[in-house]
């Protein structure tokens, strides 16, 4: 079977150390390789970063498959699966704010922070259409347990064993907002699905995520990928490295006279 990989990064920054070990392993991983741009927040995403991701990829000595698929061109898809997931009544509005959650003392936390205590869940359907016709901002929550319910017990293939999966952890994930047409659960779900994806390679702070992708991949009939988490890139301090702490770009490392095949030997990889 053709193992078909991706690297899906998101143009708020520049590339360092830690995505070159993920779209190299990616890349190694698979027999197909694909390059997606998750700009869904168009508040923080930029076309300079998006160029600049390809360029560093390039001298990284990568190459994958057009045409690139962007999240902001496909809106469209993610509305479709949302549509079918409230058909299904798994979902409610939520009126809550962060605010609101994180001022909820009673919140138990999970792998993404403090678990929404289904307040709205709750909320009787007059109310709920009444905030909406007078224009109250909300998020589209899953129905966590309704969803587990209509689903089943679920599994997932990870490393090429099978093992639970349990998204419960993680109570009722937001799969849409205002601003945002699509969570990160629900936009890389879908377009794994309609990019063929077989193989899900990505760091094992995301393996729990995971969970929740299953779930939906199982609600809306989806292909199920096999998934491969690996290690977590971190710095001298033990730190995870990330472009809100500043981790030394590639383009710098570039700059300084790093060469392409002793980074990859640096990683791990052949040059």
């Amino acid at each position: 079977m053709t193992a078909v990989t991706r690297f899906a990064p998101s143009p708020t920054g520049l590339l360092h150390l830690g995505h070159a070990y993920a779209a190299l392993f990616a890349a190694e991983a698979g027999d197909r390789f694909l390059l997606r741009i998750e700009d869904i927040d168009r508040t923080r995403c930029r076309p300079a970063f998006e160029a600049a991701i390809a360029e560093d990829l390039a001298w990284l000595g990568l190459d994958w498959e057009t045409p690139v698929r962007r999240q902001s061109d496909h809106f469209a898809d993610y509305r479709a699966a949302l549509r079918r997931l409230e058909g299904m009544g798994v979902t409610y509005p939520c009126f809550c704010t962060r605010k609101d959650i994180a001022a909820s003392i009673d919140a138990p936390h999970g792998p993404d922070g403090p678990v929404y205590p289904g307040t709205c869940r709750r909320l009787d359907a007059a109310l709920r259409a009444e905030r909406i016709a007078r224009g109250d901002t909300y998020a589209v929550r899953l129905d966590m347990a309704k969803a587990i319910g209509r689903a089943g017990p679920l599994t997932m293939v990870e490393g090429g064993k099978r093992i639970p999966a349990d998204p419960a952890i993680f109570g009722d994930v937001v799969l849409a907002r205002k601003d945002t047409p699509a969570s990160y659960h629900l936009a890389v779900t879908t377009d794994d699905a309609l990019q063929g994806i077989t193989l899900v390679t990505r760091g094992e702070d995301l393996l729990p995520a995971s969970f929740v992708h299953r779930l939906l991949q199982t609600l809306l009939g989806l292909p199920e990928p096999a998934y491969r988490h690996h290690r977590i890139l971190t710095d001298a301090h033990g730190k995870r490295l990330a472009k809100r702490d500043n981790a030394e770009p590639l383009r710098a490392m570039r700059e300084r006279g790093v060469l392409p095949d002793d980074l990859r030997r640096r990683l791990g990889f052949d040059g």
